[in-house]
């Protein structure tokens, strides 16, 4: 029998200790013994309210996990809700070789405490800028998990019932992690380096290539901004012709949806980083600092000033426009004339 751990965080995810769990009741349900033995521990002993405000009650604080081969750490929202105590734990179970999975935000615990220094570490896409800003000695990568060493991390989400059945396998029962995988109705189960938002290889006819290009090269060039005119030119296109699509694909102009992918990333900038506000602004190719605080204003109703911290009731960033009165006019941002 495998003894494991599980570290709940304030805010963590509750599909995150689901769809951890899960899979192992399933297995040693099949297999009519108790392969694995589990415990949820918080740093305190008390219940940890998950991030859709269920109270989830523990089997003990941090002592009641010191025999666990195994330590997941689930944290989603404010992973910062982690400790010098939490840490300077970690720290001693990996001392003794303890196995530490870090789960969705989990992994910024483990970072924190320079216990991924020199791992490939998989991070959710929308934390992926503040992870690369926070641990340049890691690895990060935008894939579902990953396994190095007795470190492994998980982008969280779906990817976690993936990463548990590979982890019942990599215990020696692969045979029964197959059979776990039917009873989840996973069907083919998906390898360790899938990329979390890959691009469809084979759009459908309803996708407009042109488009696709288009978006490629505004991620691209962010932090000096490509006329529209200049995008139009790069695709092949009149930038009437490509109006025209977006507006088809996209229901948005060109210059409405270059807005919304710069100010993606000054969002996770603002709520995943330490960087002041004109730094932010710089960054995503905002030249005025006083333009870009205005428009963030008009696009969540509050200051960038006020938007620093990754919470659940911290303003969301939608990923299609959302038409708003009193939204700047085109020419208003010098970086986007279309000419």
């Amino acid at each position: 029998m495998r003894k494991l751990a599980f570290v709940l965080l304030p805010e963590f995810s509750h599909l995150g200790i689901a769809a951890s769990i899960e899979p192992l009741f399933i297995a040693n349900w099949l297999a009519q013994e108790a392969l694995f033995e589990w415990k949820l521990v918080s740093l305190d002993g008390k219940p940890v309210r998950a991030s859709n405000r269920m109270m989830i009650p523990v089997d003990g604080d941090l002592a009641a996990a010191e025999s666990a081969k195994t330590v997941f750490v689930l944290a989603s929202f404010e992973p910062a809700h982690s400790s010098r105590e939490l840490q300077r734990w970690l720290k001693r179970r990996a001392r003794f070789g303890t196995e530490l999975v870090g789960i969705e935000n989990g992994s910024f615990v483990l970072a924190e405490a320079g216990l991924l220094d020199g791992h490939g570490v998989a991070v959710h896409w929308d934390n992926l800028l503040g992870f690369r800003e926070h641990y340049p000695r890691t690895r990060p990568l935008s894939h579902l998990y990953a396994r190095s060493a007795d470190r492994i991390s998980c982008a969280g989400a779906s990817a976690i019932l993936d990463l548990m059945v590979a982890w019942i396998g990599w215990r020696g029962e692969s045979g029964l992690a197959a059979e776990v995988a039917e009873h989840l109705l996973l069907g083919r189960l998906r390898s360790p380096d899938t990329e979390q938002r890959a691009p469809d290889a084979n759009p459908g006819p309803e996708e407009d290539g042109a488009v696709t290009r288009a978006e490629a090269l505004m991620r691209e060039h962010v932090d000096e901004p490509l006329s529209c005119g200049e995008i139009a030119r790069r695709v092949g296109l009149s930038l009437r012709q490509m109006e025209r699509r977006f507006r088809q694909s996209m229901q948005c102009s060109v210059l409405e949806r270059y807005r919304l992918i710069r100010m993606t990333k000054a969002h996770q900038l603002l709520q995943q980083t330490a960087l002041s506000v004109t730094d932010v602004a710089f960054s995503c190719g905002f030249s005025s600092p006083e333009y870009f605080c205005r428009l963030y204003r008009v696009m969540f109703d509050c200051s960038p000033s006020k938007d620093r911290r990754q919470s659940t009731t911290a303003p969301v960033l939608r990923q299609r426009p959302r038409p708003r009165a009193g939204r700047p006019r085109r020419a208003a941002d010098p970086s986007q004339r279309t000419r």
